[in-house]
């Protein structure tokens, strides 16, 4: 055969299976058009959150209530410690005191160091009445997000030692990630690192206050029948969720802390750290019932009319005041349910006004001799940081050091695929129907940008293309980008030019398919897992390309560690569908996710629940050849 022929046979060869169609740079105009917007995901995404969300129970009476909160509180408190060692939880209190402090006039301080879990500490400052005798109130004051002054904070101190000198015990807690417990490794988004090793993250915050409050009720001064809580921001977040499940915090007086999930939604800036969307705490209740399930010990919440971070008060009133006040009414007027709203400064804030009302409330529901009407002015008694340095270990764990830690731990079986549909909450999706958004053909390649709405109401994006010359019924590719279909041009224009016909998909949180990745806290809580719901689309448009088009073969091709484990978890699950799996930029191991460490916002999907706990990669592609 002469050299000409064999060149043209080998060109023939090439327009038969549609290869040499096409060049990535043709195809980046179309895969970088954007085919929905980030306002319709997350709108649909908020009816889907909203339509799975636990409503204010119905009760007819007191007696129902307290039966029901118990009930509730038992399960919450589950939820809370899933995984969590019981001998971490049952622990008792590890105070070490490092002595007195200088003080001012009518009252002590003693710095303290104790134990959270084995390993982990944290510091507080324990302020008590100069002259203590017999048993006296005590509150218990946490932190919210104040930056590297953490437990120094000015307001926090005057009240503290305003406290004091009304005749109580204050202790004041250091929160994670301020203050002496700052740095990166204590980060709250490091508590999905926890989630991913088998124990829900939020237990590590649950534990870091109540410790404080087990502290409390054992010192030998305190009436444990009077102990109040209060804190700011997230310390008011702390105060509604350790006093609603724990009875012994008989006052609160939650401070700008919270709302419910219809709020935040509303607001998505509010949706918060992710301590404050527990994984599966919405399958069971939602910050509303725990405002009610204080009922009937007294409560106050403070919230600020033109608050600068969240939660204002004239918005939120609605679904944490308005609809918990019947809850309050079933026990009768003792049964104090009370609301301020703070207009000086108005914003964001524990200042002197928001902290008069809390004096008012406690002093006349822990029963102090006189109710508190002012605030003793204590400005020149403030202490530097420095000086209310308790000191901790350079070795002290962290919330990264101590999921590493958990991780070392994990000796796995050989789970199966029905134990990985539990895990990431598998519940098959099919079409519904796909609209045709726009279109290209032209320089031998075609194309069709679609988007996908699937059986759950959610939504995906993805283009179809091919060689003009490529027969319907040929080999499928579908194409993944941890950074979205825009960056998968040069892995599309190779399978073209193989002659497959190709789907550069956008799942939910990629691409132009994403609400945004605070919204995947959210969907956790629900009791769903993101990692799951892409699995299901994935699996869901594969098909929906194979009936289409009536190719049978398909094949994946991810690039980045999020697409990787969202294909070798659909293979797994489906590994008829798909003959092969092709990883670009993977990992090796989900231990990667600890020791880079990556950050949750990079990677919200990743972070699913006993997920490392019970499979690994190499797990995961075992399962899928099993069954091929």
């Amino acid at each position: 055969m002469t050299l000409g022929k064999l060149l043209a046979l080998l060109a023939l060869v090439t327009l038969r299976h549609g290869a040499a169609q096409s060049q990535p740079e043709q195809l980046i105009p179309i895969l970088k058009m954007r085919l929905q917007t980030a306002d319709v995901a997350a709108d649909q995404m908020s009816r889907y959150l909203l339509h799975r969300a636990p409503e204010l129970p119905r009760i007819a009476t007191a007696t129902q209530w307290t039966e029901e909160s118990r009930r509730l509180r038992k399960r919450l408190l589950e939820a809370v410690f899933y995984g969590w060692p019981k001998e971490w939880i049952n622990a008792p209190p590890r105070f070490e005191d490092l002595g007195i402090l200088a003080s001012g006039p009518g009252y002590r301080m003693r710095k303290l160091r104790y134990e959270i879990v084995p390993g982990f500490q944290s510091a507080a400052v324990l302020y008590e009445p100069e002259n203590l005798t017999g048993k006296v109130p005590a509150i218990l004051d946490v932190n919210g997000h104040v930056g590297v002054e953490g437990k120094a904070i000015e307001y926090k101190q005057k009240r503290c030692i305003n406290q004091a000198r009304q005749g109580m015990v204050a202790l004041n807690l250091e929160f994670l990630g301020y203050g002496e417990l700052g740095g990166r490794e204590n980060e709250h988004h490091f508590g999905a690192q926890l989630d991913l090793v088998g124990v829900n993250g939020v237990g590590i915050f649950y534990l870091a206050a109540r410790k404080g409050l087990d502290y409390l009720c054992e010192h030998p001064h305190v009436d444990r029948s009077r102990v109040g809580m209060t804190g700011l921001s997230g310390g008011g977040w702390q105060t509604i969720l350790l006093s609603a499940l724990d009875e012994r915090v008989s006052v609160a007086v939650p401070v700008a802390g919270y709302s419910g999930l219809q709020s935040r939604l509303a607001r998505p800036n509010e949706i918060g750290d992710f301590e404050q969307n527990p994984t599966d705490f919405l399958t069971i209740q939602d910050y509303p019932a725990l405002t009610a399930m204080r009922a009937p010990r007294p409560t106050l919440l403070i919230y600020n009319a033109e608050d600068d971070c969240c939660f204002r008060a004239p918005l939120v009133k609605p679904d944490i005041f308005d609809a918990v006040i019947p809850f309050f009414r079933l026990y009768g007027p003792a049964a104090e349910f009370a609301w301020h709203e703070n207009t000086d400064p108005s914003t964001h804030n524990y200042q002197r006004d928001n902290r008069i009302q809390s004096y008012q409330f406690f002093s006349r529901h822990l029963g102090l001799p006189a109710v508190v009407r002012d605030e003793i002015p204590v400005d020149r008694e403030i202490k530097r940081p420095e000086e209310l340095r308790v000191g901790l270990s350079p070795d002290n764990l962290t919330i990264l050091k101590l999921a590493r830690q958990l991780a070392g731990e994990i000796r796995r079986e050989d789970h199966s695929r029905a134990e990985l549909k539990q895990v990431v909450r598998y519940r098959p999706l099919s079409v519904m129907r796909s609209w045709g958004v726009a279109n290209t053909k032209n320089k031998g390649v075609e194309t069709r940008s679609q988007r996908f709405q699937f059986s759950d109401d959610l939504s995906a994006t993805g283009v179809w293309l091919k060689a003009i010359t490529t027969p319907a019924d040929a080999p499928i590719a579908v194409v993944l980008n941890d950074n979205g279909k825009q960056e998968s041009a040069a892995e599309t224009s190779d399978c073209i030019n193989r002659g497959e016909q190709v789907l550069a998909l956008d799942l939910l949180f990629m691409g132009d398919a994403s609400p945004g990745w605070r919204y995947a806290q959210l969907v956790a809580a629900i009791g769903e897992r993101p990692l799951g719901i892409e699995a299901a689309q994935l699996i869901a448009a594969t098909r929906w390309l194979q009936n289409t088009s009536g190719a049978r073969q398909a094949r994946l091709i991810s690039t980045g560690i999020r697409s990787q484990v969202i294909s070798l978890i659909a293979a797994a699950l489906e590994p008829a569908l798909f003959r092969e799996v092709l990883v670009h930029a993977g990992m090796p191991s989900l231990q990667y996710l600890l020791d880079v460490p990556v950050t949750y916002e990079k990677a919200p999907d990743l972070f699913c629940l006993d997920l490392y706990k019970k499979f690994d990669l190499n797990r995961l592609n075992q399962i899928r050849k099993e069954s091929q």
